[in-house]
């Protein structure tokens, strides 16, 4: 079953040491070891971390000689900016909705028919 971009990329974000590793590449490039370094885990486990981002498209690998840099990818990022955009204008709706019956129920007015 093939998985669309959006679940993958939610997926990856799942996992706390995934959203670290991103926001320590949104710093700028960094090798495997760099990416480590913060976290108590071998290079391996890292490099597994690394992998779920980079199938997800938010991680992309570079090459200079030996050392093989990785760099942040926003574009799924943006993409779960997008739906959740959907979302967001539900819930000011639903927070106006509410602000509005507030300033009613302040007034006396808990029905809202005496504006």
């Amino acid at each position: 079953m093939a998985t669309d971009a959006l679940s993958l990329t939610l997926a990856a974000l799942a996992d706390p040491t995934r959203r670290a590793i991103l926001a320590r590449l949104s710093l700028g490039e960094a090798s495997v070891t760099e990416l480590a370094e913060p976290f108590a885990m071998s290079g391996p486990a890292v490099s597994k971390h690394l992998k779920v981002l980079e199938r997800a498209g938010l991680v992309a690998r570079g090459r200079d000689a030996q050392f093989r840099p990785r760099r942040l990818q926003p574009e799924p990022l943006r993409e779960v900016d997008a739906w959740l955009e959907s979302y967001r204008v539900l819930w000011n709706a639903r927070f106006d909705r509410i602000e509005t019956y507030l300033q009613a129920l302040q007034k006396g007015d808990p029905d809202g028919s005496h504006n």
